[in-house]
């Protein structure tokens, strides 16, 4: 079973890595179009199971509102960035979504009343995660040299996690069970999974200086500070994500990923990293 495992890892790994670095390098077209409407699906994807996951706790919203809510984010944002629309069309889009999640229940049954605010609740979270998190990937496409800026952010995320579970599964047989929401993680992974993000940060400024050269600091140490944040907080999505699977009583989110799970199980990582290493990128570089 665990040479299975590894097998269908390494393939998903690969395959989809290389279809993900042609979108970010070949099909950079309307400010990354392409890659933007990926993300799109993703986050509708991500946000159905994120429901899936809620009901589990009797808070509900259903499937097409999920969809829905869910897109707000990354389908104005990408409207945005790829077409220019007005920058004020996400937190307008946002507050329709509020209004709706609001007053659409406001006339129902007492049987129904009983659950309006549980299914609010619902609605609240899946519009916030994992689609308004993955805005700030949307938003690395208008930067310039966005493609060297998305590609260095996509090794640091997937080599985090890459290495991460092979330096677990090479050397974390005795220091496993740190963190309650995911026991099956070892102190030598996270090790592992950090000490690559910030090399890959440092190699950044080494070989791609026209993208990564700090305004603040010398950019080697600045390289290193973005990989170990964007690294640190990779490693903290995918924590998090398990332990709403926990909660749940889940394994994974889905099975839409051979050998890895769901889209929230793929894209847990890279919703956290996003925001924290584009702000960070704007502020050292």
């Amino acid at each position: 079973m665990k040479k299975k495992n590894l097998v269908e890892r390494l393939l998903v790994f690969f395959i989809g890595l290389t279809l993900l670095l042609s979108l970010v390098i070949f099909f950079s077209q309307n400010n990354h179009l392409l890659l933007n409407l990926t993300i799109v699906v993703f986050s509708v994807l991500g946000a159905l199971e994120f429901r899936n996951l809620l009901a589990r706790k009797n808070l509900v919203i259903s499937a097409p509102e999920a969809a829905i809510i869910g897109a707000i984010g990354p389908v104005t944002w990408t409207l945005n960035v790829s077409f220019g629309s007005p920058r004020y069309i996400l937190p307008a889009a946002l507050t329709v979504g509020a209004i709706w999640l609001f007053v659409s229940r406001t006339f129902v049954s007492q049987e129904k009343l009983d659950s309006y605010i549980n299914r609010i609740a619902a609605g609240f979270a899946v519009m916030i995660y994992p689609g308004l998190f993955m805005v700030w990937l949307i938003q690395m496409a208008v930067l310039p040299r966005a493609e060297m800026v998305i590609l260095i952010f996509t090794l640091v995320v997937l080599l985090n996690d890459s290495v991460a579970w092979a330096a677990g599964m090479l050397f974390g047989k005795n220091n496993r069970g740190l963190v309650a929401a995911s026991p099956g993680k070892s102190v030598a992974g996270f090790a592992g999974g950090i000490i690559i993000s910030l090399l890959t940060g440092i190699l950044a400024t080494v070989f791609i200086p026209d993208a990564f050269t700090s305004t603040v600091m010398p950019s080697a140490p600045a390289g290193a500070i973005l990989g170990l944040a964007a690294g640190s907080a990779a490693t903290l999505g995918d924590l998090g994500e398990s332990a709403l699977k926990r909660s749940a009583g889940v394994k994974d989110s889905g099975i839409l990923i051979l050998g890895r799970g769901g889209a929230l199980d793929s894209m847990d990582s890279i919703a956290l990293a996003a925001p924290v290493y584009y702000l960070l990128y704007q502020a050292l570089f």
